[in-house]
């Protein structure tokens, strides 16, 4: 869900340069809300356990190919290293995923890659692995993705069968997710993230798969989340919709599972296309207010997880059909993150059965319960 996955302060620079509200958060201390102030907070949370971003989307090419893409980049601290002064110490991991969807051939292209980084801000003769305190900027050799000054997103994939070379340009204005970007996880407080979408992003550039070359536009969608602690004990993982709808609003809804597929908490949002600014035009849902009914399940023949790829949503506006647009979207990421999990294009109908959008649907813990 792109909700937030994997003791002292550091004394860098950029840690001090953090606003006075941030700067009194402690490495293992509970969340607490506050104002957030841009475009810092698009930047890393080194202080925090587990920090991600996450751009999503779908796009076409001029005769009418349809693709998804996935561009992630999490950040986990690591907390047996952050009392050690020396600039070689492994602070903190870097991870990224980056997947196509190739609808015509109903394949999904993924890879991965993961580094170490002492949690500096990079110099002009060591740079590569780093992300930035300033705003979103976020490197993994040669992977990266960057909030530019006017708000404009770039992202560069080289992977093995495939690259991505995508920009994103956003038509509304950031959405922040629970009360004014603090958003709830579970019934007990420290079970809370700060959560910052930006849905309907218009993305243009180019997708490679395996020496094809596809000239693409389409649309995306942007989260990023930080956290010290997600998962309550009873939680195995959770399933997530990030969904742009055809005329301009944006619906996200997402649920706690546990082991026997019950709810432990949900919650999501409705926004109006009109929205640009005002949150009077955002509906924020309650955990009563949202259920996921699994419809239609898929078996994974590498993993053997059973996933549900066509879902029943209720929410506040509506009984949404969410439809993965093809079944074999799973990612098994256990050589970076540790986790195998399904992240897919997927269609969004509403109760008339009228198509109205599309997005991501993500679901963790069916092949193993998730650890943070």
């Amino acid at each position: 869900m792109n909700i937030a996955r994997r003791p002292l302060l550091l004394a860098s620079a950029a840690a001090l340069a953090l606003p006075r509200a941030q700067a009194q958060h402690r490495p293992g201390d509970t969340l607490k809300p506050r104002p957030l102030t841009f475009p810092r907070d698009h930047g890393t949370h080194n202080e925090t356990r587990t920090e991600w971003w996450y751009l999503t989307g779908q796009a076409r090419d001029a005769a009418g190919r349809d693709f998804g893409f996935q561009v992630t980049f999490f950040r986990s601290r690591v907390d047996g290293t952050q009392a050690l002064r020396s600039a070689l110490a492994a602070k903190q991991l870097l991870f990224a995923h980056a997947a196509i969807t190739d609808v015509k051939t109903g394949r999904l292209l993924h890879d991965q890659r993961i580094a170490r980084w002492n949690g500096e801000a990079p110099t002009q003769t060591a740079r590569g692995v780093f992300a930035s305190d300033k705003d979103t900027h976020v490197e993994l050799r040669d992977w990266s993705l960057q909030r530019t000054p006017d708000g404009h997103y770039t992202t560069r994939i080289a992977a093995q069968d495939f690259s991505i070379t995508l920009d994103a340009v956003p038509q509304q204005a950031w959405l922040l997710q629970g009360d004014k970007g603090f958003s709830r996880k579970g019934p007990d407080p420290s079970q809370a993230s700060f959560y910052v979408s930006q849905p309907h992003l218009a993305v243009q550039g180019t997708l490679g798969i395996q020496g094809q070359r596809f000239q693409v536009r389409g649309t995306a969608w942007l989260d990023h989340e930080w956290s010290e602690a997600i998962l309550h004990p009873e939680a195995v993982g959770w399933d997530w919709i990030g969904m742009n709808l055809l005329d301009g609003h944006s619906l996200t809804a997402f649920q706690l599972r546990r082991k026997d597929g019950s709810k432990l908490w949900a919650g999501g949002s409705f926004r109006a296309a009109s929205s640009a600014q005002s949150p009077i035009d955002i509906y924020r849902f309650a955990p009563a207010e949202v259920d996921f009914k699994p419809l239609r399940w898929w078996t994974s023949p590498l993993t053997r997880a059973r996933y549900p790829v066509e879902w029943v949503i209720r929410t506040p506006g509506d009984f949404y059909t969410v439809k993965a647009v093809i079944d074999p979207q799973e990612l098994d990421s256990r050589s970076s993150t540790g986790t195998v999990y399904w992240e897919g294009l997927s269609d969004l109908i509403d109760s008339n059965g009228k198509p109205v959008g599309r997005g991501y649907l993500e679901m963790t813990g069916y092949a193993q319960r998730l650890v943070l």
